[in-house]
């Protein structure tokens, strides 16, 4: 068998396991039908788990119930998008047009602080629906003045974003990095040019600031100038992120005409999927130092995913087929953490000594999830 057709078998397997199991069991299960929007998790033994509801959870589930709808799911995606949208858009929106961080299970606001990773969520899970919805005009609308809101409360003045107001320090990567996701989702929804404007910021940023120079590892922490962090926080590079960040450098590099950033990209996936995979788990490890050194060798879900979505762009991008046994190691990866006794829940984290923590299936899972399924059989389709 090839490569290739290893790939095409694990896409139907990974499509089967959503369609089938996941997306009716995060819908009948996990959401909460009295008071609206999503639980935050799901017990292994298929019970919802009643808590305080994140803001950067909501945007996931709406993303997630936006895909099933492109994967051919045959429930009730409208629906369950709707209600997704509803809760979100009533709850969290501040008067300013913020995003607030956290509500209670009925919606009454329990923090109102301003965090930058929650506002990239917020946009990203809108450029999604309006994607899906070509009716909700709204959506558009409402993600432009939650945008214009960061260039006028949170814009650092030597580029890209602060992390609240006041600041606080460290600067993160992470948050940037999920709104150059937003950003070239809104590109992709027809949004207008600012959109196109803030995802080169953000590349450029990535390129001359967040990339070492000398290893090539994206770092996750930096001091209020954009320079990394004293200490060890300054250089930690996650496996998870190099893969995440390639995919979307890809994207960018080819719509951008940048071959730095595609060589950048490549580069990346190969620290993550080398030094950053622990060869006798078969799966990426969360963090290294900048010396490729192991610093956290817990295995979260999320990294397997987003080396799939790495892998499969990759040689879609390249030509080159080497990229899609990067993509099967992932893809195979994460059916590890799908042996749960409920079909369509998931463990997070995988220990050195090969066990898994016991604790509940996080619904913030669900949106790698579901990416990597959807930008898997979106290369398999195009190369087939």
């Amino acid at each position: 068998m090839t490569e290739f057709a290893h790939v095409v078998r694990l896409n139907d397997a990974l499509k089967s396991w959503a369609l089938d199991h996941a997306f009716p069991l995060w819908w009948f299960v996990g959401a909460d039908h009295a008071n609206g929007g999503f639980f935050e998790k799901i017990a292994l033994d298929g019970v919802p788990v009643d808590a305080p509801r994140r803001a950067r959870v909501q945007p996931r589930q709406i993303y997630a119930y936006a895909v099933a709808g492109l994967l051919g799911w045959n429930g009730p995606w409208r629906e369950a998008l709707n209600h997704g949208l509803d809760f979100y858009l009533a709850k969290y929106v501040r008067p300013d047009g913020f995003i607030r961080t956290l509500v209670a299970a009925d919606g009454a606001p329990l923090d109102d602080k301003v965090d930058l990773y929650d506002q990239a969520f917020g946009l990203f899970g809108l450029a999604m629906a309006a994607q899906v919805l070509p009716e909700r005009t709204d959506l558009s609308e409402r993600a432009a003045a939650l945008r214009d809101q960061l260039y006028l409360q949170l814009k650092h003045p030597v580029a890209g974003f602060e992390e609240s107001a006041p600041r606080t320090l460290p600067l993160l990567s992470n948050p940037h990095m999920h709104l150059f996701e937003a950003s070239l989702a809104w590109i992709e929804a027809g949004g207008d040019t600012r959109w196109r404007e803030m995802a080169d910021e953000i590349a450029d940023l990535a390129l001359s600031k967040f990339i070492d120079p000398v290893s090539g590892g994206l770092r996750e922490y930096y001091d209020g100038d954009w320079n990394p962090a004293p200490g060890v926080a300054g250089r930690i590079v996650e496996p998870g992120h190099q893969f995440e960040w390639a995919w979307l450098l890809l994207r960018w590099g080819v719509m951008a005409g940048r071959d730095d950033a595609i060589e950048a990209a490549l580069r990346m996936i190969r620290i993550g999927d080398g030094p950053g995979v622990d060869p006798a788990r078969g799966v990426a490890i969360f963090a290294l130092l900048d010396d490729m050194s192991v610093h956290d060798d817990v295995a979260r879900l999320w990294a397997q995913t987003e080396r799939i979505k790495a892998g499969a762009l990759a040689a879609l991008v390249t030509g080159d087929p080497a990229w899609w046994a990067t993509a099967a190691r992932g893809a195979e990866s994460l059916f590890q953490y799908f042996n749960t006794p409920v079909q369509g829940l998931w463990r997070d984290k995988l220990q050195a000594d090969g066990t898994f923590i016991e604790e509940a299936a996080p619904a913030s899972s669900f949106y790698h999830i579901v990416c990597a399924i959807l930008e898997l059989d979106r290369a398999v389709k195009a190369t087939s």
